[in-house]
């Protein structure tokens, strides 16, 4: 893959995981973890995504929000993949053996090298799936609204969505703050400023290399942290506008279960243009404009990021290398 085109159109993302990192690129999706004996384990897919395969679903807006469900799937295949390398390290050391006997020295795993997943383990992954957006909903946004219906707020929609934008901003700074006080949350978020670092020394046209990459920073404005504040503060104005236009076309005064399935049906709407907005600050991220815009996304991430040890830098940049298809040796899982 052509680096100098990868580094000039940002396509390149990634996600923490339990004990190592996932690297994206249209085609290829690579996943990193440290084994407990040590070995860095490595899963390569092949991984054409939708907006790519129908021409219509790639347009702006509508290609933010089919992205926005691909991650999440893409995302929790990651993390139960890095959860399944912990357990077979696991398993090997309650069977008596040695932690690297677990798999064999090999070229990097590919999807057709694994394990094929049986109808149980799709029916618990979607299961989490469910379980995760409906704690999401309830939380994040059923929560908020019904706060602002009970301070009496509902005939001025700006108002109403101003208090619920609010109370959704501050659930989400707590909740990342709360789960950042674990130790084992910790350690993802410091997984999570290696891929940071790991992108930014991509972008900066440097070697990947530990040495390279510990002297860039860990806050990348295209962040998936920033990205959720985004849709916080961005559905705030999507909501007043419809709040306010909902009485003018059903000639009726808003319920608090119809606010909610109005807000719930524009939020793929949100995702899109948020997308869009996250896509854009990446590219213009120089400018005095663009910088005031993503600052606050900034400041979140000095909770969703840690600053990583050298070993956790090696392990984002075996994927990124890998995801560029300049590396493949790595440990089958």
């Amino acid at each position: 893959m052509d680096r100098e085109q990868l580094t000039e159109d940002l396509p390149v993302g990634g996600q923490a995981v339990i004990e190592g990192v996932m690297m994206r690129v249209p085609g290829k999706i690579v996943t990193a973890v440290r084994a407990a004996d040590r070995e860095i384990v490595v899963l390569e897919e092949d991984y054409e995504s939708i907006t790519r395969r129908f021409r219509l679903l790639g347009l702006p807006v509508l290609r933010g929000a089919i992205s926005f469900f691909e991650m999440m799937i893409i995302g929790l295949k990651a993390l139960n993949f890095s959860a399944d390398v912990a357990m077979q390290q696991e398993d090997g050391r309650q069977e008596g053996g040695e932690a690297g006997e677990v798999r064999d020295e090999s070229l990097v795993a590919r999807n057709e090298d694994m394990p094929k997943s049986g109808w149980k383990d799709q029916l618990a992954l979607a299961g989490t799936m469910v379980f995760s957006v409906g704690m999401g909903v309830g939380l994040f946004f059923f929560l908020p609204l019904t706060v602002a219906q009970y301070f009496g707020l509902e005939k001025n929609a700006l108002e109403f969505n101003l208090l619920a934008g609010g109370v959704r901003t501050v659930l989400l700074v707590l909740y990342l703050w709360v789960i950042s006080r674990w130790r084992e949350i910790q350690r993802v978020f410091q997984y999570h400023g290696a891929e940071h670092k790991s992108i930014f020394t991509l972008e900066a046209g440097a070697d990947l290399t530990i040495d390279e990459a510990r002297s860039f920073g860990r806050l990348h404005p295209r962040c998936g942290t920033s990205f959720m504040l985004i849709v916080v503060l961005f559905a705030i104005a999507v909501f007043a506008c419809a709040d306010s236009l909902f009485p003018l076309v059903f000639g009726h005064p808003q319920s608090l279960l119809e606010r909610f399935a109005t807000h719930f049906a524009l939020l793929p709407l949100i995702a899109g243009i948020s997308f869009e907005l996250l896509k854009f600050s990446g590219k213009k991220r120089n400018h005095p404009l663009t910088r005031v815009l993503i600052a606050p996304g900034l400041w979140l991430q000095q909770i969703t990021t840690r600053e990583p040890d050298d070993d956790q830098l090696e392990v984002a940049l075996v994927a990124l290398r890998c995801v560029l298809g300049e590396e493949s040796q790595a440990v089958q899982a």
